[in-house]
């Protein structure tokens, strides 16, 4: 599928791999719908880029309803959706202290997983009542997992469900939505320069590329935002996930 011309979606695209690709979509012609819980900083990258911006929080259907709602009324029915929004929160399943971690679980769990399943089903929805284009697509989804899905950390039994969840669904759903010529991927990044890394003290940031095989760095936003691109462009990319990752596998801890 071309890019140029259609609508995307992306949600957490006020920052991170979500800007990178709201950005690189919209320079390859597309109408772009961001989705993010910061409302003023998706503000600002919708004026950067000629978006619009919707306050979202993924966590809830009724908010992804009506966000996915405000784009196709806006600038139409989307063709591209990608999920980008998610939090990173690392606790042990039995804390030191003896403490549990089931709230942070839920929590992890309502807004990286059921958040990307809520943008999955709406605007699938939206795509199936499209006309399919001459290639028979009528529009792609891509989730994005985490290389923690398979080679998760000490800390990361939330956060590696909830991109295990993602991973997981990918099959299921390209195979579910076949019929209707709606392609479903998922990219599993490893370590990207995005926010959350640029809270990491220097020396943190160090220790972690020096676990990266090659290129011996943190992955760009941008180099994601590529990968988005071809997905949207290869037709024969489906239920497949990707890792992203420069040959990492993160050790225990």
């Amino acid at each position: 599928m071309q890019i140029s011309g259609h609508v995307a979606i992306v949600t957490g695209g006020a920052s991170g791999l979500g800007a990178a690709t709201a950005r690189r979509l919209a320079a390859e012609g597309a109408k772009v719908g961001i989705l993010d819980f910061d409302a003023d900083r998706a503000a600002e990258v919708a004026r950067e880029i000629g978006g619009h911006a919707v306050k979202t929080d993924v966590g809830l259907e009724a908010s992804v309803a009506e966000a996915v709602a405000e784009v196709t009324a806006t600038l139409g029915a989307p063709r591209i959706s990608v999920s980008c929004a998610g939090i990173g929160l690392a606790a042990r399943v039995v804390g030191r202290d003896g403490g549990l971690s089931s709230e942070l679980f839920e929590k992890t769990i309502r807004v990286n997983l059921m958040g990307s399943y809520y943008v999955m089903s709406h605007a699938a929805r939206e795509m199936m009542a499209l006309d399919p284009l001459e290639s028979g697509e009528r529009g792609v989804v891509i989730n994005t997992a985490s290389v923690a899905y398979e080679d998760g950390q000490i800390g990361q039994v939330a956060y590696s469900a909830s991109k295990g969840g993602i991973a997981a669904m990918c099959l299921p759903a390209a195979r579910e939505m076949a019929k209707q010529g709606v392609r479903v991927m998922a990219i599993a990044p490893g370590l990207f320069n995005t926010p959350m890394m640029e809270g990491l003290p220097q020396e943190t940031v160090d220790g972690i590329v020096a676990n990266i095989p090659f290129p011996h760095r943190l992955g760009l936003p941008e180099e994601y935002a590529q990968l988005v691109t071809q997905i949207c462009e290869s037709a024969y990319l489906n239920g497949t996930v990707i890792r992203l990752d420069a040959a990492v596998r993160l050790p225990q801890r």
